[in-house]
């Protein structure tokens, strides 16, 4: 019987829905998933590193995408950066009482003029001012995107807690949020345990957070993310392999940069986009284990962990976690789950 978006529901209680970090980024949960469920702090994950691991982390840092403006009529606006694409243009979400026509100029942050090019599906290309860079015109004028579910504005200590500790490629719009839980003291342990990080990039898009709205999954049609791989990583990969260790995505971000590379043949290095929309049945090629926050219940990413881990063992999992009061999404706990090769 073919899947429906009714088969990863779940009910959440609203409370457990993480609405800040914690005060250290490693004091958060831990479900380690196996043939048991572990119950564990995030500190302890280099316990469950082996020699000869390697950890591939997602590199982006979060844009300050948010602003709000005005039309030319004076009607007020946000904008949503979904991502840039070139040092002056962007695709954008906007909400506003009517949507801006193509030519239109709107006004952002009291501060700079930008035109509607037009349409691309259902983002707003953008024109910025030609006189600075699309992301430092962002850094100074723009704000922090939160995701949707967390109810109140960033404020100064989201500056830092809703970046990775290894942030440096400016990009996305939201966090790559396994990540987060990664502190100095975890890294150093995880080198002592004998393991190796490689580091790619994915751009993570506003589009993220967009529910699934067909209950025919085989209709529903991913956002475009961008992604680059480096040789090191490659080679890092290979050399994992060859010597009988464990590639380990540190997010749902890694994984779907590594998957998409690797659909058409052998792991290569380079840049690309990718759609890819991991089901139940996907054959994965990379990864062999991931570490990774707890997912919206209907959402595509509880779709790829059940793809990886096992439906069943999923749901076991979410209920296990829910019932001992795990903190979810973005600012919340953690799993370490490992590739099930039978799993339905």
């Amino acid at each position: 019987m073919p899947l429906t978006l009714n088969d990863f529901d779940y009910e959440l209680p609203p409370e457990l829905i993480a609405q800040a970090p914690l005060a250290e980024r490693s004091a958060s949960r831990l479900l380690i998933v196996g043939e048991a469920l572990d119950d564990r702090q995030f500190s302890d994950l280099p316990d469950y590193i082996r020699p000869g691991d390697l950890l591939v982390f997602n590199d982006t840092r979060v844009l300050h995408a948010r602003l709000h403006g005005t039309k030319t009529s004076g009607g007020q606006i946000e904008v949503l950066i979904e991502r840039p694409v070139g040092p002056h243009e962007a695709l954008a979400q906007i909400r506003a009482s009517k949507s801006p026509k193509p030519g239109s100029t709107l006004r952002l942050a009291d501060a700079f003029d930008v035109t509607v090019l037009g349409r691309v599906g259902e983002f707003f290309h953008l024109r910025f001012p030609d006189d600075e860079d699309l992301v430092q015109l962002l850094e100074r004028h723009g704000k922090l995107p939160l995701p949707p579910y967390i109810q109140r504005a960033a404020g100064d200590a989201d500056e830092s807690r809703y970046q990775t500790v290894y942030a440096r490629s400016p990009g996305s719009v939201a966090a790559p949020t396994a990540g987060l839980h990664f502190d100095e003291s975890v890294l150093k342990r995880v080198a002592e345990r004998g393991a190796k990080c490689a580091w790619l990039t994915l751009h993570v898009g506003a589009g993220t957070f967009q529910p699934v709205r067909v209950d025919d999954l085989g209709e529903h049609r991913m956002h475009c993310e961008r992604y680059v791989i480096p040789q090191e990583t490659v080679d890092a990969i290979a050399a994992t392999r060859a010597a009988g260790g464990r590639v380990i995505a540190v997010g749902t971000t890694s994984m779907r940069a590594l998957e998409a590379a690797a659909q058409e043949g052998p792991l290569a290095a380079g840049s690309g986009e990718t759609e890819i929309f991991i089901l139940p049945g996907f054959r994965f090629r990379v990864v062999d284990a991931l570490v990774t926050n707890f997912h919206l219940p209907k959402s595509t990413l509880l779709m790829l962990v059940s793809a990886f881990a096992g439906m069943d063992i999923m749901r076991q999992a979410y209920r296990h976690a829910i019932a001992q009061r795990y903190r979810f999404f973005s600012y919340g706990d953690a799993m370490l789950l490992t590739r099930n090769d039978n799993a339905v």
